[in-house]
């Protein structure tokens, strides 16, 4: 009995605590009471949640309330808090309180006690998913591939390095509260005042209030109406105007524009440079391919490469591509580069997990499920592309609706904006009488309407209107461009 009561002793005496510093806690939170500015100092990256000490914590949480209203934070006026029969390391509430002010030696360290208490919380975080990462690696459920937890291991190590914490875990409604502010304010300032990045088309902006964070949007067409034109032009706008700004606490947020990610699992990124060549120097791609090209169109291609060497548009060309390889990349990018949009180009290529296969819809399912998730968590929207069905084909009117998505159910379902291209002039292209008929001269006069004229028609908008954006589409460049103030047709908006 006597052995086996040693052993559990030692056994203590080696237990592994995990890291954390009580006098850098002690020392911060005295500093805050003796000097309230020293809260400003490191309220920007340490919140009560990375304190180890439970009391510490509340004391933190009531210091900063009392301080962002205005009021004095020290002993006196924290001790009204706290319940009078409250104990702290065997003291009162109020003794401990004025132990901490007076054993308070500087405010000048403040900063890198606050920075200590992050970095050991983060440590902790760590500790807390290596543990998980192990049990459940252990005790696996049989529905959980591998793949499954690696995927979740890195959305929460990717969660840690960008917010310092491992889990989304609740939100309180006034951090909601001041992040909705927050997002008017920039909009009032940005230009075109709008909430989310700028498509870089006018009317497209005004309908949408640009592409909002953490929304996925999902463009459709039929083959030829141009969706990855548009979206090639969109992504190319974006990243063109990628603007920056650095924060006071050396941190660079984006103010206009931004880093663009585009999956481009059908074409090349070769092919793609090629159209993004095409649309800004007006020389048509095929022109471009076979090389048919005079000096200055030469020295315009030249040009429009140097400068498009700088744009943070990143291209990922992989065929067949996993929504988990896609997420994985993804947040790699974010981390490595910096992301403000991702670009899906399209659905219907993407693969699901090895449990979904053979079953396309639910295949369809479970991409567009987590193409949504990762908008969120990396709060970025996210243009997905989608096929339509041929049943568009067969009506007299070929505008497409939403029933006309290819697997729609959990695309209309998941998806926080569903626009269509659709392009009239392709369809009555096709509708060519013999020339010299009354007929001919009907359909010349239409076709004349109609020339250079595309519809995005906004089905579902989840935070606004739906209605018909009309563009102009040159065809030869592969360019969507706002119509010209002569030509501008009104919105046409669906409340």
């Amino acid at each position: 009995m006597k052995g086996t009561v040693q052993k559990l002793e030692k056994a203590s005496e080696t237990m592994r605590v995990v890291p954390h510093n009580a006098e850098a806690e002690r020392q911060l939170l005295g500093a805050i009471m003796v000097n309230n500015e020293t809260y400003y100092r490191v309220s920007e990256f340490l919140e009560a949640r990375h304190f180890f000490l439970a009391p510490h914590k509340d004391i933190y949480d009531k210091c900063g309330a009392l301080i962002k209203a205005g009021k004095i934070a020290s002993p006196i006026t924290l001790k009204t808090f706290f319940p009078a029969d409250e104990k702290i390391a065997d003291l009162s509430a109020t003794q401990y309180l004025l132990r901490l002010a007076g054993d308070a030696t500087s405010v000048i360290n403040a900063e890198d006690y606050g920075k200590t208490i992050y970095d050991l919380a983060t440590r902790r975080n760590l500790i807390t998913i290596g543990e998980d990462m192990v049990n459940i690696a252990y005790d696996a459920p049989i529905d959980m591939p591998p793949s499954s937890q690696i995927d979740d291991a890195e959305r929460r190590l990717f969660e840690l390095a960008e917010t310092g914490r491992s889990d989304g875990g609740f939100q309180d409604f006034g951090s909601a509260l001041t992040e909705t502010i927050e997002m008017a304010a920039a909009a009032f300032q940005r230009e075109g005042a709008l909430s989310g990045v700028s498509t870089g088309l006018r009317d497209l902006d005004k309908l949408m209030g640009g592409l909002q964070s953490s929304d996925l949007v999902v463009l459709a067409g039929r083959p030829a109406m141009g969706k990855t034109s548009l979206v090639t032009n969109i992504a190319y706008n974006i990243a063109e105007n990628y603007q920056t700004e650095e924060m006071p606490d050396g941190t660079v947020r984006t103010v206009n524009g931004g880093v663009v990610g585009f999956f481009s699992l059908e074409m090349s990124a070769e092919q793609l440079a090629t159209r993004i060549i095409s649309e800004q120097t007006e020389i048509s791609s095929s022109k471009i391919r076979r090389g048919d090209i005079n000096e200055i169109e030469f020295e315009k291609l030249v040009a429009a490469t140097q400068h498009m060497q700088h744009v943070p548009l990143h291209v990922d060309q992989t065929g067949g591509i996993s929504i988990a390889s896609l997420v994985s990349k993804a947040r790699r990018l974010k981390r490595q580069k910096g992301l403000d949009m991702i670009v899906v180009d399209y659905i219907q290529l993407l693969t699901g997990s090895s449990k979904n296969q053979g079953n396309r819809v639910q295949e369809i399912t479970e991409i567009t499920t987590n193409l949504k998730a990762l908008a969120k968590e990396l709060n970025v929207p996210i243009i997905a592309l989608s096929q339509l069905s041929r049943q568009v084909e067969n009506r007299d009117d070929k505008r497409p609706q939403m029933s006309d998505l290819r697997e729609s159910g959990s695309i209309e379902q998941d998806a926080d904006v569903i626009m269509f291209v659709y392009r009239e002039e392709y369809y009555m292209g096709k509708k060519e009488p013999p020339e010299g008929t009354p007929e001919y001269e009907e359909w010349s006069s239409k076709m004349e309407q109609l020339r250079g004229k595309a519809e995005v028609i906004i089905a579902k908008q989840r935070h606004g209107p739906t209605g018909i954006v009309d563009l102009q589409f040159q065809g030869e460049f592969t360019r969507f461009s706002d119509l010209a103030d002569d030509a501008h047709i009104p919105d046409r908006i669906m409340e």
